[in-house]
């Protein structure tokens, strides 16, 4: 087949694929309606000095409308992003936004303190970070007597 061809072909294939909408995945899961349950966040885990940072976007939800659960070994992203404007199905050409509850785990892969962790959330980006612990590295203790 000429590459004139192969770019026909191409655009055909293009024109099915814009005629018939196909969920959209996350995670290689199909995204999940609100009626059908939670959706999945998709996240950065990554390491920066002694923080290991997990960002997510978040865009269109409130801050009160999430909720971060740390442990040693594990953080917890909850929230529910809520639709503004009642659009009719008919009136839809692609449906790709998830709206409703959410949550997503995350596995750590190296211990973190979640006493001095943190998180923040700025232009629909969330940001937590949570500064590693060493058990490793000891404590000097210096003792006093008793007098």
């Amino acid at each position: 087949m000429d590459e004139e061809n192969e770019k026909k072909d191409m655009f055909v294939e293009l024109a099915k694929v814009k005629g018939a909408p196909t969920p959209l995945k996350i995670n290689d899961e199909a995204a999940i309606s609100p009626d059908e349950g939670e959706g999945t966040l998709t996240v950065d885990v990554y390491e920066d000095g002694d923080d290991i940072v997990v960002q997510s976007t978040v865009a269109g939800v409130e801050d009160d409308k999430l909720e971060v659960n740390i442990t040693t070994e594990s953080v917890t992203i909850r929230g529910e992003r809520e639709r503004k404007d009642e659009v009719s199905d008919k009136d839809y050409y692609y449906q790709e936004l998830f709206w409703g509850t959410f949550s997503r785990s995350v596995i750590l892969p190296h211990e973190v303190d979640p006493e001095h962790s943190s998180a923040s959330l700025k232009n629909g980006i969330l940001t937590i970070r949570m500064p590693k612990l060493d058990r490793a590295k000891g404590k000097k203790l210096k003792v006093k007597a008793d007098n």
